[in-house]
């Protein structure tokens, strides 16, 4: 009789780890891994954002941080782990000509 009650605590049990592996944990790694190949991708020129919310270009890169140029000379020294995204940058629109 012990047998019949162990067993049917285990199995909800196992169904509940399994739920939270695929609804979290598997997520969260694959956006991580996105994350690193991100930053393994940033190179100089490159305009990031912070995870505080600062706009600004990549003029060099160090091993474990990077310099950017947040305004007219104006350069601060960040972890890599501290940019939050990379922008492309915005299209230079060439004006158009008009004709006399």
């Amino acid at each position: 009789m012990p047998q019949q009650g162990l067993s049917s605590l285990l199995l909800p049990l196992l169904l509940f780890v399994l739920i939270f592996y695929f609804l979290i944990i598997r997520p969260q790694r694959r956006r991580q891994k996105q994350h690193e190949q991100m930053l393994a991708s940033v190179n100089r020129g490159d305009q990031v954002v912070t995870i505080g919310g600062f706009f600004g270009t990549v003029k060099d890169v160090k091993d474990d941080s990077f310099i950017l140029e947040i305004a007219d000379g104006v350069r601060v020294r960040i972890l890599k782990s501290a940019i939050s995204a990379r922008r492309s940058p915005a299209p230079v629109s060439e004006p158009k000509e008009k004709e006399a």
